[in-house]
């Protein structure tokens, strides 16, 4: 069976001699999702077949934020395991999907983690975007920034990268995080925004009380 296979993989994450097993990618990308995403990259580097999974990650990427019904489907408690291994397994055969994918969806099927599924493909494209030597970047703050600001901030941003590698920022807006930014570039994490400030200080101010 498919899903037995990346089985393997899958459960080899709750022992550390099977996961010194694994080939690592060439950034930590961290979680369950990063675990499973971690997992479909070494089973893809052992199976030469890379390019192919990546081409799979990025269209059913593209499936689940345009298909609402699937992401019901997927969410739906109501509906067994079995069930949703099998449909998925029909949909990603229309897709001709690698079987290495596959193995993905029926793994998290099976141990109930399919509400992983979009946190995992995003974490799988986070390594293969530092395999392409591509440093992913996203910026988030309460209101957009101008074009001046923008240029500053991808100026700033550049010195964290290497010769060779390439910036791909997206940008975000949230109002709810009030002022500043927050950051994450790579495995790198930021928070500058005014909300955690306020909650960091209202924290102190309890605690003194």
């Amino acid at each position: 069976m498919a899903a037995a296979r990346f089985g393997i993989l899958a459960r080899s994450f709750s022992t550390s001699g099977a996961s010194k097993q694994l080939v690592q990618p060439p950034i930590q990308v961290f979680g369950v999702e990063g675990r499973y995403a971690t997992a479909l990259y070494s089973a893809a580097m052992k199976n030469k077949a890379l390019d192919a999974v990546d081409k799979d990650v990025k269209e059913i990427s593209g499936l689940l934020k345009t298909d609402p019904l699937l992401n019901e489907f997927i969410l739906n408690p109501l509906l067994s395991k079995d069930l949703k291994k099998e449909a998925l397994d029909s949909v990603l055969s229309k897709k001709k999907a690698s079987d290495l994918t596959k193995n993905l969806f029926g793994a998290l099927a099976e141990n109930g983690r399919l509400n992983l599924a979009g946190g995992v493909l995003n974490a799988f494209g986070t390594i293969m975007a530092a395999v392409k030597g591509e440093v992913v970047c996203e910026v988030t703050t309460a209101k957009p920034l101008d074009a001046a600001m923008k240029k500053d901030l991808e100026a700033s941003l550049k010195a964290f990268t290497k010769t060779g590698e390439t910036l791909l920022i997206t940008m975000k807006v949230d109002p709810s995080i009030i002022g500043g930014m927050l950051i994450s570039i790579g495995d790198r994490y930021v928070d500058m925004s005014l909300a955690s400030k306020i909650n960091r200080y209202t924290g102190l101010l309890q605690q003194a009380v």
